[in-house]
């Protein structure tokens, strides 16, 4: 194939998350048209999971670039940023609190994210209901995309956002992520002020996080006066299923909980006890360290898809700036093939060098002895939906 500009180029990107969305706007911002596809059937299909702290350097740099900061700060609950390390008896042990005017690393919600992004996107952009099966298509291109509903469309660059089980990362990379053996349960609390105020006081304005060395509790505030709380535990892949249960089984998961929890105080275990609705398994899994691949020019990934790591405040932060970066780079390159060399000199030391310090760090969430959180990437929910 002929070597393509940018500004010709058909651009399709797999995944409407926050990488996805971020690199479009950007693209767009430049004068360079691009398509989204996303497997949800549209933007309400699903809840969109807890909050995300985007870091002065990370994904506050992106949403520079895509020209929506004003909008982030009107959304951004500074306050978010607190954090509390509690033992099991509730009693805070620790306190971090941002000054006043502190925009290091502010909260929003996720799907305020998400459509702040997309809002900012010209009508048509994302094609939902749209979920890749498969890549086809010689090396440097023209490429195929195959969607599970039997339709296919010809591009000259992929770009794969789309996640911890990408259908985009085989085109580029025989790699799979691996259960990293601790798994978060999610249990949701709404109208905290009114139904759950000892919690409410309990986790303040950001989150609150304690652990006993084999299991942990950690509770984050969202907007709208809800909580989300995960339970995060050391067990195998499927656990529920091996208990011969199924999510639907609330009180039966609860009362598993209860013992494992037991010698926790009555306080603490209000986060297992008192929530509304079903549980959600996340289990935690992580591509191998270091994740490389040959370069190629018609396929590339950010995000997840690409460093998938432990859900410690980094995922969403380093997925916007990938997704600034690659769109700078084709904003800024002759060719599609010269941008996509440029973006992975650059994203891929950075993402195995972040990932080869996070390696093995999920077993960290249940260490009673965390450091403070100062010292460490926050305590975030961005990879809770992995």
């Amino acid at each position: 194939m002929n070597p393509v500009a940018p500004a010709r180029a058909r651009i399709s990107i797999i995944g409407a998350g926050p990488g996805g969305l971020t690199c479009a706007r950007i693209l767009q911002r430049h004068g360079i048209a691009v398509t989204v596809h996303d497997a949800d059937e549209g933007p309400r299909a699903r809840n969109q999971g807890g909050t995300l702290d985007l870091h002065a350097d990370g994904g506050q740099v992106a949403l520079r670039e895509a020209g929506l900061v004003e909008e982030f700060v009107r959304l951004a609950r500074p306050e978010g940023q607190e954090m509390r390390r509690v033992d099991q008896t509730g009693a805070v042990t620790s306190r971090q609190v941002p000054a006043a005017d502190e925009y290091v690393k502010p909260e929003i919600d996720r799907g305020q994210l998400r459509d702040l992004l997309l809002d900012s996107l010209q009508p048509g952009t994302v094609r939902w209901g749209q979920a890749l099966d498969r890549v086809g298509g010689p090396a440097d291109g023209p490429r195929q995309l195959h969607f599970t509903d039997g339709t296919t469309i010809e591009t000259d660059l992929v770009i794969g956002a789309d996640g911890a089980f990408s259908r985009v990362r085989p085109a580029v990379s025989p790699a799979v992520p691996r259960y990293t053996g601790v798994s978060f349960l999610e249990a949701g609390f709404s109208d905290v002020e009114n139904r759950h105020p000892d919690l409410a006081a309990l986790v303040g304005p950001g989150g609150a996080h304690a652990a006993d060395g084999d299991r942990a509790l950690f509770a984050q505030r969202s907007s709208g006066d809800r909580i989300r709380v995960h339970v995060i535990r050391r067990v195998p892949v499927g656990w529920i299923g091996r208990n011969g249960l199924t999510a639907a089984d609330t009180e039966a998961i609860r009362a598993l909980l209860l013992d494992e929890y037991g010698h926790w105080s009555p306080r603490m275990l209000r986060m297992i006890t008192d929530n509304e609705g079903p549980y959600v398994d996340r289990p935690i899994f992580a591509l191998p360290v270091p994740h490389t691949w040959e370069p190629n020019p018609t396929v590339t990934l950010l995000g997840d898809a690409a460093h998938l790591m432990p859900p410690l405040g980094v995922g969403v932060n380093l997925a916007m700036l990938d997704a600034a970066e690659l769109a700078l780079a084709l904003a800024g390159s002759a060719t599609v093939e010269d941008a996509v060399r440029s973006y992975e000199r650059t994203m891929l030391p950075r993402s195995t060098e972040t990932a080869a310090l996070l390696d093995g760090a999920a077993e960290h969430l249940l260490s009673a002895g965390l450091p403070d959180h100062s010292d460490r990437p926050g305590l975030g929910a961005d990879g809770a939906r992995r």
